[in-house]
């Protein structure tokens, strides 16, 4: 694929996280990776609905460069370091959906109950990474450590991070980690 085709589905997927109600505003970000070494990445604090292809950010992975004026989203590093660690996924979703952001508030992993979902997720426990601030080297580091094992992670106090080998993988991965955390809140409410 070349990169205005990439920019271009980057760019389709930012406005399917707000259609999907899975960010709001200009929270979350997507990123698809091109080769080993480059991404293209959303734009950092621009409203989804307004985004073109243009606006599209191609980062190397590695020295965190990019070319061009636009600023890539403020979880670039979350993306490359999620990258190396799982070089065979293809695209990164940092969502702030509800349910799922709701466990990550409460700082627990989720032991996910449904099959279906343990298929799709990848494992029977998404793990929560410890709580950090926000694009610090620690919320990098440890977000990729809760993502090793599994196709999403939790991030405390912050959202979520949903990783596959292609865009379309990794929105179903979404929706199944959302919907692993509904029945994981409903089974705590039912055992309390």
């Amino acid at each position: 694929m070349n990169i205005d085709t990439i920019k271009q589905q980057v760019c389709d997927a930012g406005k399917r996280l707000l259609k999907e109600g899975l960010v709001a505003r200009t929270w979350g970000n997507v990123s698809i990776k091109v080769n080993d070494r480059q991404m293209v990445i959303t734009p950092s604090g621009r409203p989804y609905d307004e985004l073109t292809p243009n606006d599209m950010v191609l980062v190397d992975i590695y020295t965190l460069k990019y070319e061009g004026s636009i600023k890539p989203s403020s979880e670039l590093k979350l993306h490359c370091e999620v990258y190396k660690t799982r070089p065979h996924i293809n695209a990164v979703i940092h969502t702030h959906q509800m349910y799922a952001s709701i466990v990550a508030a409460a700082q627990k992993d989720v032991l996910v109950l449904d099959e279906t979902h343990q298929k799709i997720l990848g494992a029977k426990i998404i793990k929560a990474a410890p709580y950090a601030l926000p694009n610090t080297k620690k919320i990098t580091v440890e977000t990729a450590k809760a993502i090793e094992t599994s196709n999403a992670a939790l991030m405390s106090n912050h959202g979520v991070v949903c990783i596959g080998t292609d865009l379309d993988k990794t929105f179903i991965v979404a929706q199944a980690l959302e919907n692993a955390c509904e029945l994981f809140i409903k089974s705590q409410k039912k055992s309390a």
